[in-house]
């Protein structure tokens, strides 16, 4: 699998991004499309039920929220710690280093599936554990559940999956629009 991931150089594939459980107990639902550019690029583009956009230039994460004229500029982090779910399939992380692996199961996983479990060997701070449903003829990801430590499970259903098209560093560049509520985080100053 680790073998098979180094030589995806990028990819691009339709979400449906499941939110469930967790201390609030609820359930969200999202729908869009994503790009992925490694290493530690990507762009998340959801379009269902509100427009926003989260963006990674592989040194800085955008989270955009066009509704609330809102911008969140965050670091990447340093290294090669997975930290979230999608700078997993960023590139961030190694299966073989960074987890350890055992067969598992899944609801609904199609019977041409292997269904994975990647348990970290260090503490997250995002997760506890990932579950891969992978493609058994391709090992393409079709699923990819991460259990996080307040009892929720973010799911992130992939279709329209294509790999490696050479796609260029611009839709990874966020230009900030004009008038928006900027809140940078990577600053050490106080201003925003």
């Amino acid at each position: 699998l680790q073998q098979r991931y180094a030589l995806v150089l990028d990819f691009s594939a339709d979400f449906t991004h499941t939110y469930e459980g967790g201390m609030l107990r609820t359930r969200l639902v999202e729908r869009g499309t994503m790009l992925v550019k490694r290493p530690g690029r990507m762009r998340w583009d959801s379009l269902e039920p509100a427009r926003k956009l989260f963006v990674s230039d592989g040194k800085r994460l955008y989270s955009y929220l066009p509704e609330d004229n809102q911008v969140i500029i965050g670091h990447l982090p340093d290294g090669n710690g997975t930290t979230t779910p999608a700078l997993f399939l960023a590139g961030a992380g190694d299966f073989v280093d960074d987890f350890t692996a055992a067969f598992d199961t899944a609801q609904d996983a199609p019977d041409d599936s292997y269904v994975l479990r990647l348990t970290p060997t260090r503490t997250e701070r995002d997760f506890e554990f990932l579950t891969l449903v992978l493609d058994a003829g391709t090992l393409a990801i079709l699923r990819l559940i991460a259990h996080d430590l307040q009892g929720g499970t973010s799911t992130f259903v992939f279709s329209n999956l294509q790999e490696n098209l050479d796609l260029s560093d611009t839709p990874f560049t966020f230009e900030i629009p004009p008038g928006t509520d900027v809140t940078d985080t990577t600053r050490t100053d106080s201003r925003r």
